[in-house]
Formats: C-alpha cells, sequence, structure tokens
C-alpha cells in the first residue's frame, strides 16, 4: 500500500485543526447556555448550592476561549499546525472534564426524574459536540469519554438498580458514539486526502506539461538555429556544385559533379522535409481546396517513383481513376508521395499497388506494399516524427523518419483521415478518406507548361555570407547574368546608383531575409524597391524555419525561396521575376504564392 507524502499529511492535518476551529465561536454560545441553564434549573429544583459551586468551575474552563482565538491571529499557524492540533485536544480534556463533575456535585439521590435529566443533558452534550470535534481523532478522545465516563461513575457511586441500568446504557452509548465518530473521522480524512492528492497529481500533469512545452520550444529553436547554420553552407555548396557540373560537360569529370549534386539533392531533401514539420506545425500551410482530378495525381506518382522501384526490382502498379475529389492538390500529392515513397522503402520484393475507389461520397486512396510489415504496437508510432521500423542502426537510404509525420499532419489539415492495417512480414496498407467532389465540376489540370523565358541581364544580390555570394556569382556566370552583391544597405544603394547611371537596371532584387546585426532584408529590398522607377521584381530568400518566423514570411505576399535552393527551381523563378519586372510587377507579387517553394517542389521539378 502506498504511503502519503509528508506534506499530503501536512496539508490533511491543517484542515482538520482548521475545522475544529472553525466551530470555537458557536459552540461556546450555545454550551453557555445549556450549562446555566442546567444549573439553575438543579439550582431550583433542588436547592443545592453544588449547582453554583459547578457552574462556577464550568464559567472557568471559558478562559480557554481567549486561547483558542488566537488561532486565527497566529501568523505561522500553517508551520504550527501540530502545537494547535495538541492545544485543542488539551482545552478538549478540560471542557470535558467540568461536564464530568456534573452528575457528582448536583445528580439528586432517589429522584429518578432528575437523574434522568442529567442523563440527558450529558448524552445530547456529547452526541452535538462529536461531529464538531471529529476531524482530529485525538480531540474525540479528548471530548466524548471524560463527561459520559464521568456521568458512568456517578451513576454506579449511587447504586441503585435503575442507576445501574442508567450506567450501562451510558456505556453502550459511548461505544457507539465513538465508533460512529471513527467512522466519521477517517471518512473525512480520506476526503482530504483524496483531494490533495488530485491538486498534486494536477499540479504535477500542469508542471510536466510546462517542460513538455519548453522542452518542445526549446527543440524548435535548437531545429530552426542549425537548420539556419547547416543551410547557408549547403546553399553555397549546392550553387558551387551546379555551376561545377554545367562547366565540367563534355568531360570525363562531369560524372562526379553529377554525383556531387545527387548528394547534394539528397541533402536538400532531408532539409525540405524537416522544413516541412516546421511549416506545418507554425500553421503558415494554408489548404487552398478545389476539384482535383485522381487521375493527373495518379500519374504524377508515377512518374516520381517508377525509377525507384525499378532500382529496388520491385512492382509499382498504379491503377489511374477518373474520380474527382475535393482538396488541395500540391498537399495531396506530397500526402500521397510521403505513403507511396514509405512504401518503396521498406518493400525489398514483391510490390506497390496504390488504387482509388468510391465509397458513398467518400474517395478511398488506398497505397498497399508486400514489405516488412509493422507490429500492432506500432501503428501509432510510426506517425512519431524520427520513428522507424526495422531501422535501428539509422540507415540513412531509409530517410529520417519524418515522412509519416507529415502524412498524419497533412491528413489532419486536409481533413483526410488516413488509417492504417498491416501484418507483420505480409505488408501493409495505408488508407486516406476524401470527399468525393461533384461529378458537374471540372478537374483542376495542371497548368500548361510555359515556354523558356529569358533569364534577367542584371540581379542586385543582398547577402552578407561571402561564401553564398561566391557560389552565386559561379552560378550566375554560367548562366550569362551579371550579379552585383552587397552585404548591407549602403552597398545597395550604391550598386542601384551605379547600374541607373550606366543605363543598365537592376531586373531582379534577390535579397536575404536576415542580414547582419539583425538587419531586415526584406526592409532593405522594399525600400530599395520604392526608390526605383520602374522596380525591379523583389524574390526573398532565407533559411529561417521557426513557425513565428515562418508565419511572418508568409504574410509578406512576396516570392519565397528556402535554402538551400535549387538551382533550377532559381532559375525559373528569376525567368518570372524578369518576365513581370518588364510588365507590371504587381502582377508579380500578387501571384507570388504560387512561386513560393512547396514542401514537394524539388520531386515535382524531378519528375517533370
Amino acid at each position: 500500500m502506498a504511503t502519503t507524502p509528508p506534506s499530503i499529511q501536512q496539508r490533511v492535518m491543517h484542515e482538520q485543526v482548521a475545522a475544529l476551529y472553525a466551530t470555537t465561536a458557536s459552540a461556546t454560545i450555545a454550551d453557555v447556555i445549556v450549562s446555566w441553564a442546567v444549573a439553575l434549573l438543579f439550582w431550583w429544583k433542588n436547592g443545592d448550592s453544588m449547582a453554583l459551586v459547578w457552574i462556577t468551575l464550568h464559567s472557568s474552563q471559558l478562559l480557554r476561549y481567549p486561547f483558542q482565538a488566537a488561532y486565527f491571529k497566529d501568523p505561522a499557524v500553517a508551520e504550527r499546525t501540530a502545537f494547535w492540533a495538541r492545544r485543542h485536544r488539551n482545552e478538549m480534556l478540560w471542557y470535558s472534564g467540568t461536564w464530568a463533575l456534573a452528575p457528582w456535585l448536583m445528580l439528586p439521590r432517589s429522584d429518578t426524574s432528575m437523574t434522568a435529566v442529567m442523563v440527558l443533558v450529558v448524552l445530547g452534550v456529547t452526541s452535538t459536540g462529536i461531529p464538531a470535534v471529529a476531524p482530529r481523532w485525538a480531540s474525540v478522545l479528548g471530548f466524548a469519554p471524560p463527561m459520559v465516563l464521568g456521568l458512568i461513575g456517578a451513576l454506579l457511586w449511587q447504586g441503585g438498580a435503575v442507576d445501574l441500568v442508567l450506567a450501562l446504557c451510558c456505556l453502550v452509548y459511548l461505544g457507539v458514539s465513538l465508533y460512529i465518530a471513527h467512522s466519521q473521522h477517517h471518512l473525512l480524512a480520506q476526503t482530504l486526502q483524496s483531494r490533495f492528492e488530485k491538486e498534486a497529481l494536477a499540479q504535477q500533469l500542469e508542471q510536466q506539461m510546462t517542460l513538455t512545452r519548453q522542452a518542445s520550444e526549446e527543440k524548435t529553436r535548437f531545429l530552426a538555429a542549425a537548420s539556419h547554420d547547416l543551410r547557408q553552407p549547403l546553399h553555397a555548396i549546392g550553387l558551387f556544385g551546379t555551376a561545377l557540373e554545367q562547366a565540367l560537360r563534355g568531360q570525363p569529370a562531369h560524372q562526379h559533379a553529377l554525383r556531387l549534386e545527387d548528394a547534394v539533392r539528397s541533402l536538400y531533401h532531408s532539409l525540405g522535409a524537416m522544413l516541412d514539420i516546421s511549416r506545418l506545425d507554425a500553421g503558415v500551410m494554408a489548404p487552398e481546396r478545389q476539384t482535383v482530378a485522381l487521375r493527373e495525381t495518379l500519374l504524377s506518382m508515377h512518374r516520381l517513383f517508377a525509377g525507384r522501384a525499378q532500382d529496388k526490382d520491385i512492382a509499382l502498379r498504379i491503377r489511374t481513376s477518373a474520380l474527382h475529389v475535393t482538396s488541395d492538390p500540391q498537399m495531396l500529392e506530397r500526402l500521397l508521395g510521403n505513403l507511396v515513397e514509405n512504401a518503396i522503402k521498406y518493400t525489398h520484393q514483391g510490390g506497390v499497388l496504390v488504387t482509388a475507389r468510391q465509397r458513398g461520397q467518400r474517395v478511398w486512396i488506398e497505397v498497399v506494399d508486400t514489405g516488412l510489415g509493422i507490429e500492432p504496437a506500432q501503428h501509432e508510432l510510426v506517425f512519431r516524427e524520427f520513428y522507424q521500423v526495422d531501422n535501428p542502426s539509422r540507415d540513412r537510404s531509409l530517410g529520417m523518419g519524418i515522412g509519416l509525420s507529415i502524412v498524419r499532419r497533412l491528413s489532419t489539415l486536409l481533413e483526410h483521415p488516413v488509417s492504417l492495417s498491416s501484418r507483420p512480414g505480409r505488408g501493409t496498407r495505408f488508407r486516406l478518406s476524401l470527399p468525393l467532389a461533384p461529378a458537374g465540376l471540372s478537374a483542376a489540370t495542371p497548368p500548361a507548361a510555359r515556354t523558356e523565358g529569358e533569364l534577367p541581364r542584371r540581379v542586385l544580390l543582398i547577402d552578407d555570407e561571402a561564401i553564398v555570394t561566391q557560389g552565386l556569382m559561379a552560378l550566375m556566370h554560367t548562366w550569362g547574368v551579371e550579379l552585383l552583391a552587397a552585404a548591407d544597405e549602403v552597398a545597395a544603394q550604391a550598386a542601384m546608383r551605379q547600374a541607373a547611371e550606366e543605363h543598365r537596371p537592376v531586373d531582379v532584387i534577390l535579397s536575404d531575409m536576415r542580414l547582419r546585426h539583425g538587419v531586415s532584408g526584406l526592409d532593405v529590398a522594399r525600400r530599395l524597391q520604392a526608390a526605383t522607377a520602374p522596380p525591379p521584381a523583389l524574390v526573398m530568400i532565407t533559411g529561417e524555419t521557426s513557425p513565428e518566423h515562418l508565419r511572418t514570411l508568409e504574410h509578406t505576399g512576396l516570392p519565397i525561396l528556402f535554402k538551400p535552393v535549387d538551382p533550377q527551381l532559381l532559375r525559373h523563378t528569376l525567368i518570372e521575376g524578369c518576365r513581370v519586372a518588364h510588365h507590371d510587377f504587381r502582377h508579380f507579387a500578387a501571384g507570388a504564392r504560387s512561386h513560393t517553394v512547396d514542401p514537394g517542389t524539388l520531386q515535382r521539378d524531378e519528375g517533370q
């Protein structure tokens, strides 16, 4: 049986003692009235002066009242609970002792009626006082037994038959009263203990929730800081790698450059997955629901993953469907892509099947594999961040273990419930439930491929990282783009003035969001843009991943690229910026959301 912590025992005793002293005033008033009434009755009835002696003795115990009232003035009452408990017990002994003297001093011989009155008075005082002292068992023992035993002793001293019977009845009454009082005391103690234990548990739970929340916030800050620090050099590596790959085309070393790009792309994918988590936790990814043709989405899955399945020598079968659903096409593609990718990772023989079928007003999309399977105890665990089945050595070829975590977040955001069923050693089935789109609505189709436009002639880069500037210069040189670099606002203003004087204006401002000394690159770029006519296009680059920062970025309405930036995506964004800079910058800003890097961009670019 578990023991009660000392702190709870102390609180229980404090409440018990407080309950004892809470009735002091009312009990004293009632006792004065009853004692004087009894004394006057016996003095009038028997003419015995001992009644006056008794009332004098009994009134002396009223001197204890100031001592009881001092309880309420004690500033350290909580620390002195045991002292006040002992004092109350002693005062009950004093009080009960005066009542125990009443039968000895006033009980008349051979007067049955007055004897009965005395018995009724003493037992009545006992019965009415026991509930008030029941919170502390020591106070009960100090209150009830002395006065009743005093009455019993006086009756036995009288020696009459009636007196003996009354004494026996009083003894039985005392036993029953003590039993009831003990039960009441135990019940009150258990109630108080249960109350304080629940309060302690609630407080511990609140503390644990606070610690968990703080740990989560610290983890988010750590990941954001680590991600930012990793993205800077990786961003430069990617730029240098692409420049090197283009410079080595047609040479034997070109294969090494391609392998370097593959390694960098793998890192892009890992960091992109962490960015997905941050953006979803930040609440900046709002779904844009529309009618989606599943045929196009499923064909996209085949383009993206057919090669991976072929490399593992497993079958990938995707049954296209003419059904339409209501969803966000990009988020749905990302969600489904994670499921298919996960199935391929954990399938070493057999294959993966993707189907879509209508069930009433819902559409079920199922991803079924013949892979390792998942134990029932792990069905919820696999949706946690960084949890992987059967990968104790953290094999990097199996990813980081956050794909299904993204699936759970996206399914919640889109309101597309995902369920899991599996047989260990036989395979797994994930099922998405989507709302069926009305048949009369036209499906959203992918935008028509655009003819490759022209790159800008001149780009102003605002970035205080020298290695990133050098990497962009190397890459822009291979594209035939002149890059002006500035580390701060003063240098950027000088570059813009020089460009204007040479009549070779800047077409696009490419700015990092965070410059040295906490300066906002967004504010700098906007001031430069406002001071130039016509204003150049503005594209922001950032390595930040914290939820607060992501929410701020989402509200800018500008095209945003996240480090490390895929060179092909950068090229496409610069072409779009150059195109609208020659027409109407406002249209570019209004359509910026479509140019913001979304979690599946890199995979879609590869697939297309």
